[in-house]
């Protein structure tokens, strides 16, 4: 039995009672107190690669085919945006830009001027469904067609250099809705 005066160090570990087990089954200093437990850190990211990676059916018109959830999701996202979805739209021009940037090895992309001459309202009919553009008129078949915002904007993006200020003003000029781009800092003449 202990004397409840004694404060040595020995009486102390040797106690056992509330908050104080015997000194054998204490944790050893530095180890775990359960080493089989869940890793730490396990679910901190999200499964991108288990998700993304699953075989789907993928059903394109007539057609059913399997492929992963990846391509699946990138099909979903280029029919949206080819329907109207802008913000889709320019994801998926991201998205483009990037694999062109991996399958080129980081080389500058080389780039090919074609002319190209077209029959008058090819240009109208190619736009129009790909809602790239807008008749300014509906009702007129000669209307002059406007550019939408998130198709300049990302032009602008890819310009290697500013453009002169009567550019700037024909671009402002043909864009539907010219106070939703978000201009370049070197853009000198606003809507």
């Amino acid at each position: 039995m202990t004397d409840w005066n004694d404060t040595s160090e020995e009486a102390q570990e040797s106690e056992v009672g509330y908050r104080s087990p015997p000194k054998a089954t204490r944790f050893k200093e530095g180890q775990s107190g359960n080493p089989a437990g869940r890793p730490r850190g396990r679910h901190r990211e999200a499964p991108y690669q288990t998700i993304l990676g699953q075989m789907v059916t993928i059903r394109e018109g007539e057609t059913t085919r399997r492929g992963t959830a990846a391509e699946a999701f990138l099909l979903k996202l280029t029919q949206s945006g080819l329907g109207g979805n802008s913000a889709a739209a320019r994801d998926i021009l991201d998205v483009i830009e990037r694999a062109k940037d991996q399958q080129g090895g980081g080389e500058p992309p080389v780039t090919t001027i074609t002319r190209v001459i077209v029959d008058p309202g090819s240009v109208t009919l190619a736009l129009e469904p790909l809602r790239m553009a807008k008749k300014s008129d509906p009702y007129r078949e000669t209307a002059r067609m406007v550019l939408q915002p998130w198709l300049v904007q990302s032009a602008l993006e890819r310009l290697p250099q500013p453009l002169s200020p009567d550019d700037q003003r024909i671009v402002v000029k043909v864009t539907r809705a010219p106070h939703k781009v978000r201009w370049p800092e070197w853009w000198s003449e606003y809507p």
